[in-house]
């Protein structure tokens, strides 16, 4: 499918002076409803802290990343008009799209390697910074790409055309990063559902933990995994190296996969919770953006964990990548691969020493889930 930007992106002005040349920040946003399904771009200019333009549009079905490079592209088509002698400091929340305009990332798919050479005739390359920033920082823009997919344009109304896109990659020749998240087997806290995240209480695997760990390992062999990567946390680093004894593959610590932070909570059972803080408790269940006991809430988790799928798919493309860490952290990854709403990590649940399977095509972030909680080989007999 050819992308572009439209040319009459809605623009809403502020008086400003664009004769002298001077230092615009630009912050971009893209989204699709549906990954790929009908997208818009937000871009938002401004001059030393003054919003200049408000720039947002539909482009038709794309993916997400398809999408923030065209907020990137609108952005610094807009500047260039203004002064095409000006710096420009770029902050998008798009890691993947960061990360190859600075260079330190490839480009392998055709249509993005074209918006990229697009951005980069925009506006010199020289006169342009690039800075990630957390999603929270980008709500501007962000709010101008919704405002596009939920008004579209006047004079074009949005036509959504319902695509396969997965059907189509799967006959395609590319091959995707395949990642088997492997949550790690269980603990003393795990039989009674204890809260049990990232802090001072690291518990070991049991002995049936060791023993689910022995079973998961055998069956992650027969997957020929070329990359092992694990939480530094005790119960994922013992279930990485029962893998690694079956696979002889070296286990990579990244603290990326670390499962969530549950703060005061931690090591304390649901109706331990319950009776100390029963409104807490409820405003967990109510919002993925609550923190419970002042740690690490899920939307909070759902930047990091997407920006770790990001970073692994450009170190790995198109390997076979097993992951093991835990489950908040799994059932994350798998909302974002389905594209999922936040709170659909309240829908999951990931079995001590399951395997979840996304595939992850590195030309464009195409996501599938492939298997969620797969854990026939702890069946016994």
């Amino acid at each position: 499918m050819k992308l572009f930007v439209a040319n009459n992106a809605v623009a809403s002005w502020c008086g400003a002076n664009f004769h002298m040349a001077r230092t615009f920040r630009l912050t971009a946003d893209g989204g699709s409803r549906g990954n790929p399904g009908p997208a818009g771009y937000g871009a938002v200019v401004s001059e030393n802290g003054k919003i200049l333009a408000e720039l947002f549009d539909v482009i038709g079905i794309a993916t997400n990343n398809v999408a923030e490079y065209n907020g990137l592209l609108a952005g610094l088509t807009h500047i260039h008009q203004l002064d095409p002698n000006a710096n420009v400091e770029v902050a998008m929340d798009s890691k993947l799209v960061v990360e190859q305009m600075s260079g330190r990332w490839q480009i392998k798919h055709a249509d993005m390697r074209d918006l990229a050479k697009q951005c980069r005739d925009a506006h010199s390359p020289s006169l342009i910074t690039y800075k990630w920033i957390p999603r929270d920082e980008n709500s501007h823009a962000d709010r101008l790409a919704n405002k596009a997919l939920d008004g579209g344009k006047a004079d074009a109304p949005l036509v959504v055309v319902q695509e396969n896109y997965l059907t189509d990659r799967l006959r395609s020749d590319e091959v995707p990063t395949m990642i088997y998240f492997v949550r790690h087997g269980e603990t003393v806290l795990t039989p009674t559902r204890k809260f049990s995240g990232v802090g001072e209480i690291d518990p070991e695997l049991t002995e049936v933990g060791l023993a689910q760990a022995s079973r998961v390992a055998a069956e992650v062999a027969k997957l020929k995994p070329e990359v092992l990567i694990a939480s530094p946390l005790k119960r994922a680093r013992q279930t990485a190296d029962a893998i690694a004894k079956s696979t002889g593959l070296d286990v990579i610590e990244d603290k990326d996969w670390y499962e969530l932070s549950f703060g005061t909570w931690d090591g304390k059972s649901i109706e331990e919770v319950k009776a100390e803080s029963p409104d807490d408790y409820q405003s967990w269940l109510n919002s993925s953006s609550y923190r419970p006991g002042g740690g690490e809430s899920y939307d909070e988790a759902r930047i990091r964990i997407e920006a770790a799928l990001e970073k692994l798919v450009a170190e790995y493309p198109g390997k076979k990548v097993v992951v093991v860490t835990h489950n908040g952290v799994i059932k994350s990854a798998a909302n974002i691969a389905i594209g999922g709403p936040n709170d659909g990590v309240f829908h999951m649940d990931a079995s001590p020493c399951s395997i979840t399977a996304i595939s992850i095509w590195p030309s464009d972030g195409l996501r599938a889930l492939r298997s969620f909680n797969e854990h026939g080989h702890h069946r016994l007999g």
